[in-house]
């Protein structure tokens, strides 16, 4: 499995996440290929690799 430097990742809230301070969702742009995402609340947490074409129908479908 390959590896992935985030150390200097900027993350930014999703547009998809709440406003109230819960279920905030934070993604990381600029990795070729993949899209991170991890929990805002837990930072230093895990981190789930979306692949890029995988990420693009989930937004398309969660637009729906």
């Amino acid at each position: 499995m390959r590896e992935y430097d985030l150390s200097n990742a900027q993350w930014r809230k999703s547009t998809y996440s709440d406003d109230n301070g819960g279920d905030c969702l934070e993604v990381a742009d600029g990795v070729p290929g993949i899209v991170p995402v991890r929990d805002s609340k837990v930072a230093a947490g895990p981190v789930l690799l979306i692949g890029s074409a995988a990420w693009t129908e989930f937004i398309g479908a969660v637009g729906e």
